[in-house]
């Protein structure tokens, strides 16, 4: 008896966790909440974090730091590469990972704490680098809200990357970073079909929405781009074009892309989904995916796991690089500015006249 489609989530199975001597499952069927409201099944778990700040050491993005307030996130994007980090906090990559959602409560103090080391050097900090920073769950807790408080306060810079419109909360703080040359946005659309949408990324926001977000920010001169990633062959591919373009109407500057590549657990969840969602051509997909890596789904070398290679994967840059030229060639790139980092004194105040 073929099992029923669960609404409202990516993944449909919980994968084993590889570092568990024990496994459990549990099955229901749920439905798709209205936006924005944390879904009832939905278990926050809050935990007093040790750190807010990552330092990133990766040959694909260079050296930098990166922050996320959420671990877990409810968006249940079947690809996404951080499932896998939910396996170190004892839980699956699977339905685990949309439903249990860590919470670091502290996240802004720590992140105050980080700027009053004395050994601490400005320098751009990714939030959302794993998971989004503008899930549901922000609504109420404000934790992002808080960070940009701090970044503001202290006047360092921040790379944002989304695909919530809840970002648009927050365009105060935002504007004033953006006249300081301290924040850059990047909102992610990977398809503008909204049926591919709701199975892909079931519990996020519309593409419609999400080019509203690069409109509203553009025009309030906060610099924003598009991430169209990860392109998956043979399911979104052709839609590279007309995504940067749509992008590129409504004021953004820049885009950005990667392959799919599913590794550890996310290639048993993607498989699954795959075959479920697109079974007249699900084989083809697969061997596509397997083409962009070597031979397999799963490529984790430097260089090459997030662009790709051979036929397959170098048909998808050109054609990413010909529409950026096209659409975005004459943009200027964002620098931010490190030189005006400030810490109080030591009576904890500010200069109010720099």
């Amino acid at each position: 008896m073929e099992t029923e489609y669960v609404k409202g989530r990516g993944a449909q199975i919980n994968t084993a966790n590889k570092f568990s001597k024990y496994e459990y499952v549990t099955e229901h069927i749920e439905g798709l909440d209205e936006a924005w409201e944390i879904n009832a099944d939905t278990e926050l778990i809050y935990a007093d974090a040790k750190t807010i700040v990552n330092k990133v050491d990766s040959p694909d993005i260079g050296p930098g730091y990166s922050m996320n307030p959420y671990q877990g996130c409810e968006h249940g994007c079947i690809y996404c590469y951080a499932r896998n980090a939910h396996e170190y906090w004892g839980y699956s990559a699977g339905m685990d990972f949309e439903k249990k959602i860590i919470v670091k409560k502290n996240a802004p103090q720590l992140l105050e704490d980080r700027f009053q080391n004395k050994n601490w050097s400005p320098a751009p900090i990714m939030l959302s680098g794993n998971t989004d920073c503008y899930q549901p769950a922000e609504r109420k807790l404000e934790i992002t809200r808080g960070i940009l408080e701090v970044l503001l306060k202290y006047k360092h810079p921040v790379g944002i990357i989304t695909k919530n419109s809840l970002i648009l909360r927050d365009t105060d703080l935002l504007t004033e970073l953006a006249k300081l040359r301290l924040v850059h946005v990047m909102v992610s659309i990977t398809s503008l079909d909204n049926d591919l949408r709701l199975m892909m990324e079931p519990r996020t926001t519309t593409a419609k929405q999400r080019l509203k977000i690069i409109h509203d920010l553009a025009a309030n001169n906060i610099p924003v781009g598009v991430m169209t990633a990860p392109i998956i062959p043979g399911i979104n591919s052709a839609e590279i074009p007309d995504i940067i373009q749509q992008a590129a109407l409504n004021g953004g500057r820049t885009a950005g892309m990667t392959i799919v590549r599913l590794n550890g657990a996310i290639g048993d969840l993607f498989h699954d989904w795959l075959y479920k969602n697109f079974p007249d051509r699900a084989d083809k997909v697969w061997h596509q995916i397997q083409d962009c890596h070597g031979g397999k789904v799963n490529d984790s070398r430097y260089g090459t796991r997030m662009r790709g290679e051979g036929k397959i994967a170098e048909s998808i840059k050109q054609l990413f690089a010909f529409a950026k030229k096209k659409y975005m060639g004459g943009a200027e790139k964002f620098e931010y500015d490190l030189s005006i980092f400030k810490r109080p004194d030591k009576n904890g105040q500010f200069d109010l006249f720099e």
